[in-house]
């Protein structure tokens, strides 16, 4: 493809009114009709605290904290980007104002301001744009250098700190010229009850704010329950002064997958083709295709299956957002309507009986009547109690069960208790006095630290044995590369204890000496692991632990692995969209155009 400029392109998405808007979602969206254009894409988020990155956050402030390959921890945006662009980010696509600021002050610890003032206009806002300019060009797919750079703002346009930022894309915009860089404003169409007509007032103001800070938005994305009415799109238009065509409604779908769809049914490569002078072919986009098929899928599933998902974080669904779209690609997968069951563990423990009773019988009959369970990750005491009760009810009544690093911990304890008869077996992070430390404290954690000094990022897990169900899933692979996260690990010295009784750990790392994947015998799929496999699943390509329990928990696992691992045909896509990337044999079919909703 012949493009008649070279320069990078960089689209920034703000948002206007509220945060939590959706920016992400669209932000990701945009850079997903540009790729199914042939552009390669990358994408930066930008969150204007304080913080270095996410990695000591509660669940409870942002939502989870998403690991990268090389052990960032970062917003969880930033694996929305990965899962809809099918790209591989670093911690440098995340930044912070604690790493602009940190990354100044060491210069100028360094004496490299040769005796200057150093402020925030141009010291800080100089270090912005030199940071974006150099992320935007670093290969996140098959070491191709991107031609665009979608960079998400976050917060909301007038919020105090993310003023630097935004001062910092005013200059930018004349730097790169006008004809590389384009704004993006999201913004909320409220719908009060009582009258039932969409409110333009709050979209203005915020758009008023966003010019008087030197921004014009090129495209305005409405972010609306319902579709915008052409009176409401014309009075945007005329108060905010840009084009009916730029304004583009964003109205609530029923599938996160159908948001490319409805953006570009409104002609947004259209626009940004002609605005950013990039010549793109308007053949029918291939991998479009694919979030189509996805998204009609998802509206047609009739067969349900259920999932308890056993956590403390239970109250906010971003505490789990990977985990959870990681159930939702394997459901997809094989065409059953996912329902998460979220438990909060401490709910389950015999404490809560004597507290609330009513609170302990629903928890218990949620569990119950799951199909499958699973046990996340966390940190902290609180709830581990209910969390191996959740395990032990899961082991003793065969029903399917995943464990995702402290999932997989606790089912060590869990084992060692109920099996072992080791009574106060436990991990040293809850009792430091047990006399049967199972999990134990990692060499290289460093207590003093809290911050990035965990086991982090992509690490090496070698299968010890041809019998195991989850190197089946994985296609039969000697070993499997995935995102750790964690700071303690089962004890390697006990290990002949558990393995005598059917208890087998069937991955360890390259060494030998970390426990990486545990696996129940008689038991029709009772798998730990330690590393979080949700973090690299993909919509076309769910992550094998949790496709298996899903199998499981669906009752097709057995015959998916007499089959060698394949679904039946009616649960596979189209060939046409086995790949999330342009590829020769794809572009070679003749599609059917995709039809306007």
């Amino acid at each position: 493809m012949k493009h008649q400029s070279t320069m990078m392109k960089y689209i920034l998405v703000t948002g206007g009114v509220i945060s939590g808007i959706g920016k992400g979602i669209i932000a990701s969206s945009v850079g997903t009709i540009l790729k199914s254009c042939g552009l390669h894409v990358t994408a930066i988020k930008i969150d204007p605290y304080i913080n270095i990155d996410a990695g000591t956050f509660s669940p409870y402030e942002h939502g989870e904290v998403f690991v990268l390959d090389d052990g960032g921890e970062v917003d969880l945006d930033l694996g929305n980007y990965e899962r809809f662009l099918d790209i591989r980010l670093t911690r440098d696509n995340n930044l912070t104002t604690g790493k602009i600021y940190q990354s100044v002050i060491n210069k100028e610890r360094r004496g490299d301001y040769l005796g200057k003032t150093v402020q925030v206009v141009p010291h800080i806002t100089d270090a912005i744009q030199e940071w974006v300019v150099k992320q935007a060009k670093v290969p996140v797919d098959e070491d191709v250098e991107p031609q665009v750079c979608v960079i998400e703002l976050g917060g909301t346009v007038g919020d105090i700190e993310s003023m630097p930022f935004i001062e910092a894309f005013r200059q930018f915009q004349f730097k790169v010229k006008r004809e590389n860089f384009c704004n993006i404003h999201v913004s909320l169409i409220p719908q009060p009850s009582a009258t039932g007509e969409q409110k333009t007032k709050p979209t203005q103001n915020s758009v008023r704010e966003l010019r008087g800070l030197g921004l014009s938005p090129d495209l305005i994305m409405c972010r609306c329950s319902t579709v915008l009415e052409t009176s409401v799109k014309e009075k945007i238009s005329m108060f905010c002064h840009v084009e009916p065509e730029q304004v583009i409604c964003v109205h609530d779908v029923s599938s996160i997958y159908r948001v490319p769809l409805l953006l570009e049914n409104q002609g947004v490569v259209g626009y940004l083709s002609r605005r950013l002078n990039m010549p793109i072919e308007t053949r029918p986009r291939k991998m479009l295709t694919k979030w189509k098929e996805m998204s009609d899928r998802s509206d047609r599933l009739l067969e349900q299956c259920s999932v308890a998902l056993v956590g403390k974080y239970t109250k906010f669904s971003d505490s789990y957002a990977s985990v959870i779209k990681a159930l939702e690609h394997s459901a997809l997968a094989i065409s059953h309507k996912l329902e998460v069951k979220y438990i909060d563990s401490a709910s389950l423990e015999p404490s809560k009986l004597q507290e609330e009773p009513v609170k302990y019988h629903e928890a218990w009959q949620k569990l119950c009547s799951a199909d499958g369970i699973l046990v996340p990750g966390g940190f902290g005491v609180r709830g581990t109690e209910g969390k191996i009760h959740a395990i032990n009810w899961a082991r003793n009544q065969k029903k399917p069960f995943l464990g995702v690093c402290l999932g997989m911990q606790l089912a060590v304890c869990e084992f060692a208790r109920n099996v072992l008869d080791w009574k106060d077996a436990n991990s040293t992070e809850f009792d430091p006095e047990s006399k049967h430390p199972v999990v134990i404290d990692m060499p290289e954690h460093n207590p003093g630290q809290m911050g990035g000094t965990m086991r982090l990022g992509k690490r090496r897990t070698i299968f010890k044995t041809h019998n195991s169900v989850l190197r089946k899933l994985y296609g039969d692979a000697e070993y499997v590369d995935e995102r750790h996260r964690h700071r303690f690990e089962v004890n390697p010295e006990l290990k002949s204890h558990f393995e005598e009784k059917g208890f087998r750990f069937v991955g360890q790392d390259v060494e030998g000496e970390r426990m990486e994947v545990i696996e129940l015998d008689d038991h029709p799929y009772f798998v730990g692991v330690q590393y979080h496999p949700e973090f690299t699943s993909r919509p076309i390509k769910p992550s094998p632990p949790y496709l298996g329990l899903l199998l499981a928990s669906a009752g097709k696992l057995q015959s998916y692995l007499q089959k060698g691992c394949r679904l039946s045909p009616r649960d596979t896509y189209s060939d046409r969209s086995g790949s999330s990337t342009p590829d020769s044999e794809i572009s070679e079919l003749k599609l059917p155009s995709i039809p306007s909703e």
